[in-house]
């Protein structure tokens, strides 16, 4: 029966490829996205933006909160490599 399906699935096999692909990217992504050394540096970034008057308070207090959530969300899911990468 294994191989019968195999052969009978073997024109879907790009789709399912594709699939993985597109799944392994996004795992990247928000592995990065949270990473608490990413966050970190947005902030400190966030930071330099305001010192330079390049951003509002406003601006400032609302993407610091943004980033701050990220940073607990990594910390509650255990991501604590820190690697920036």
């Amino acid at each position: 029966m294994g191989l019968i399906s195999e052969v009978l699935l073997l024109p879907f096999a790009p789709v399912r490829g594709s699939a993985w692909a597109i799944r392994q990217v996004l795992r990247e992504a928000e592995r990065i996205y949270y990473d608490p050394a990413t966050v970190r540096a947005e902030l400190a970034r966030l930071e330099e933006q305001l010192e330079a008057g390049e951003i509002t308070e406003e601006e400032f207090d609302r993407r610091e909160d943004e980033l701050l959530d990220r940073l607990e969300i990594a910390l509650h899911h255990g991501d604590t490599t820190g690697n920036g990468t």
